[in-house]
């Protein structure tokens, strides 16, 4: 793990993130990978940091993984808050503790900057992903997620 660093994500990282981000949606059953809505929308956030933050863990040959966090306001808490978007460590570097760094970066920059909480969706019937949240301070939360679609492109 010596060798290894967590820094912000910068454009010259899109063509690994967007490959990273279109694994994960491969995975996931509520969406369809799309390399070029992908890249679009890593693209909003880089360019401006009012939209969010990247991080990566950057060995010295390539990105292992990355979590993205997008910055919105709660009037339930009157003030900023995050919402977790994606998070994904390479497939031949889980269960080495690389998601749990990655995440505890992410909870102290979100600290540090006083952000009041963050929150994330995961995937219904992963109990695997459940409890690594869990097991990082998250709480179960009574609200359900629902969505509109308001372009058919748009799922």
């Amino acid at each position: 793990m010596d060798n290894l660093r967590i820094e912000p994500a910068t454009l010259d990282d899109l063509p690994e993130l967007t490959e990273m981000l279109f694994e994960l949606f491969s995975q996931e059953q509520d969406f369809v990978p799309d390399r070029e809505k992908q890249a679009r929308g890593l693209r909003l956030v880089l360019e401006d940091p009012s939209r969010g933050r990247i991080f990566v863990l950057r060995s010295p040959g390539k990105i292992i993984g990355m979590i993205n966090l997008l910055i919105t306001i709660s009037t339930a808490e009157g003030s900023f808050v995050m919402w977790l978007e994606d998070m994904f460590i390479h497939r031949e570097h889980r269960g080495q503790g690389y998601g749990t760094r990655l995440l505890n970066h992410a909870i102290e920059f979100a600290k540090n900057k006083n952000f009041l909480r963050i929150t994330l969706l995961t995937d219904q019937p992963d109990e695997h992903q459940k409890n690594f949240y869990l097991k990082n301070g998250f709480v179960l939360s009574s609200m359900v997620p629902m969505r509109l679609y308001l372009h058919t492109d748009a799922h």
